[in-house]
Parts: structure tokens; sequence; C-alpha cells
């Protein structure tokens, strides 16, 4: 089964955000549980704890069908000590918010080397990052994302993957999300059938479909190989509406959260319609 949805505002409270994919006919659903912009956040209260945990069961959202999204702030591979242990502390903070929630993934780009460390040292920092997040919490996944790989971004090769979950001590909580925008920014072509047969085959060989643990489906403003972050609606960008379709008909994506981060969010519920449409056409 295809769970397909979109990245929702939690303004007004985290179960908001449940009523808001709902309202949108989703079957998953993205959102921040704090403020991404912003290092610090309230505590979770009781209240809402259970305002969202009670939400998601009259709306019939299991954990499996939410991709919660960190802080973009947070740099997991940061090579100053004194930011690293910052951005650190803030992950661990992100996945006890995920865990008292009852949400068992927790989506978050990589990191960054900002020219000032090697591009392998940097995947060990996230690496280790990781496995220190992971001893200090329980049932919630480390959802890797790719990136477009701008700037001193790493997690553009699917082999940056594949590298840090090598270094990941628990194997079964850590996973990944590719998102296509960022995939054909940063090199993987998905304009036809047989390019995404071509780019997935090379996904499964480096980290293994084993791991995918959520998508993010995004035309792409950015051109193939510009490493630039730019995403579009679906069939309005450089990607095309071969893919979207190619992917909702592949058995290999289905149980995870297929989540829209496209441009136009008054289109989404139209944008969901399509890709559920898709796996019938």
């Amino acid at each position: 089964m295809k769970y397909i949805g979109a990245h929702v505002s939690a303004a007004g409270g985290v179960d908001q955000a449940v009523m808001r994919a709902h309202a949108l006919e989703a079957t998953s659903f993205a959102l921040f549980t704090k403020n991404q912009r912003q290092w610090h956040a309230a505590p979770l209260s009781e209240k809402t704890i259970s305002a969202f945990r009670a939400a998601c069961e009259e709306y019939h959202f299991t954990s499996a069908q939410i991709l919660p999204h960190d802080s973009y702030l947070i740099n997991l591979g940061h090579p100053v000590s004194g930011a690293l242990e910052k951005s650190r502390e803030a992950f661990i903070d992100e996945m006890q918010r995920c865990q008292q929630l009852g949400l068992s993934l927790l989506n978050f780009h990589p990191g960054s080397h900002l020219h000032q460390i090697k591009e392998e040292t940097c995947l060990k920092l996230i690496a280790e990052s990781i496995n220190i997040a992971l001893d200090k919490t329980q049932g919630v996944t480390a959802v890797i994302e790719n990136t477009a790989g701008q700037g001193s971004n790493l997690g553009f090769d699917f082999c940056h993957l594949a590298a840090i979950i090598e270094h990941v001590e628990d194997k079964s909580r850590v996973g990944v999300c590719i998102d296509t925008c960022h995939a054909f920014a940063a090199g993987y072509d998905l304009r036809s059938e047989e390019t995404c047969a071509a780019t997935f085959a090379t996904f499964e060989e480096q980290v293994g479909f084993n791991y995918l643990r959520g998508m993010h489906l995004n035309d792409a403003k950015s051109t193939f190989k510009s490493r630039v972050d730019r995403h579009e609606s679906l069939g309005q960008g450089n990607i095309g509406k071969a893919a979207f379709s190619w992917i909702i008909k592949d058995p290999r994506f289905d149980g995870i959260p297929l989540i829209l981060e496209t441009v136009n969010s008054d289109i989404w519920k139209d944008e969901i319609v399509w890709l559920k449409s898709q796996q019938y056409s």
C-alpha cells in the first residue's frame, strides 16, 4: 500500500498537522515538531502529546505513515567541536520529541563539512552523532535524507549514505529518505522510466531498499547535475511526471511515507489525487 501525503504545517499545535493532512485526504504526512529555524523550543506538554496521539488515532495515522523532519540548523558533521555538540544536543531533543509523540521516524539532512575537514571525516562525525542519539533514545529510527549537494552539504552521493550507515552501530534504527529533486540535482536522472530504473538500481547496489524509510516527491526547478535545491510542482519542472508515476507503480516503495514538498500547497490535494490514481493507471 502506498502512503501519500505532504509536509503540512503544525501551526497551532502538532495535532493540527494531523487534521491538515486529513483535510488533504492524505494517507501520510510530514511535520516539524518544533520551529525548524530555532535551536530551542518549550518541552512538549502532556496535553500536547495527548492531543497529537488522539488525532492520529481518530484519523487513522500510524507512526509508519508519519515522517517528521528535524531543524534545519542542525549539522551533525560540524567541524567545530562546540557547534557539533550544540547540533548533537538539538538532534537528541528532536529524537526525544518524536519518542514522546509515539513517532518511529525522524528525517534529517546529514551535515556539512564547511570546507574545513575532509568528506570522509565529516561522514564519520555524522555517524558518530547518530550513534550518540540512538544510545539516548528508544524506538525512533534516524532517517538520513539525500541532498542536492549545495555548498559543502554531504549526502548528495548514494555512497555518502552508505558510508554513514556503515559506521552506525544499530543498523535496525537507521534508514534513508530519497528526495527526487535532490537526487536529480545531484546527478541521478529521473526523466524517464528507464533512467528511474537505472538510478534505483544504483541505489539498491550502493545502499539497499531495506534502508528506504521514506521519500520526498518533488519535481525540480533546478537543472540536472546543477547541485541546486529548488523544488517544483509535479510535472512542472525538469523531472516531469514519468518518475512519480513509476514510483507509485513500483511495490518497492510500498509502506513508507511518500511526501510532497512541492511549492504550491494550494494544489497538494490535486497532486495527492493524481498520485493515488497512478496505482491503477
